[in-house]
């Protein structure tokens, strides 16, 4: 599955173009190195007084059940339980997950204020790489044998292939909206 949002009550619409820089290109071993374990995440509040307690309770609770790289942005005149609240997740990086959930947040929201992201998630264990993959992406690495991986930065998306270019066609393949794949692994 490649990245996507939702947004409690309406389905999420199209997804917004996120310009993150993605590593350049690595070997299987040198990625394999850099990459955590597929599913398991770990969720960091943040937007400081925007939520009451027992919703940055609930918030937590739901965080940590998403794919990471994830980002859950709310309105801050419509709390956490409105049309607006979108979670991008599944996508590379907190960056490409949170302008999704960002830019969905704002076409939904009611209010005057500006969304903001209360929530990030990020694989369990987190520090910087070089290199970082969706979990589904990651967890499509235990069957990599070699070949290429592309990414689409924007979508989440990705694509495995026996060369640069079937990786990349296999990642467009996956979402048709991601025009920015590109080969990250290759051997």
């Amino acid at each position: 599955m490649a990245g996507f949002a939702w947004g409690f009550g309406i389905a999420a619409g199209a997804l917004v173009a996120a310009s993150v820089a993605q590593a350049d290109t690595v070997t299987g071993d040198a990625a394999a190195a850099m990459l955590f374990a597929p599913g398991k995440a770990e969720a960091e509040l943040s937007g400081g007084d925007v939520l009451p307690k027992d919703q940055a309770k609930v918030l937590r609770m739901v965080a940590v059940d998403q794919p990471y790289y994830a980002a859950i942005a709310i309105s801050p005149d419509e709390g956490l339980m409105s049309e607006a609240t979108v979670a991008a997740a599944n996508y590379h990086t907190v960056e490409a997950a949170s302008a999704v959930a960002l830019a969905e947040c704002n076409a939904k929201k009611q209010g005057a204020a500006e969304c903001v992201v209360v929530a990030v998630v990020r694989p369990e264990g987190w520090t910087a790489q070089p290199l970082q993959l969706s979990s589904d992406a990651t967890a499509a690495m235990a069957d990599y044998v070699g070949g290429a991986l592309a990414v689409s930065a924007a979508t989440g998306s990705w694509g495995l292939g026996d060369t640069t270019e079937t990786a990349v066609a296999a990642c467009v393949d996956r979402n048709a909206t991601a025009t920015d794949c590109a080969a990250v692994i290759a051997d």
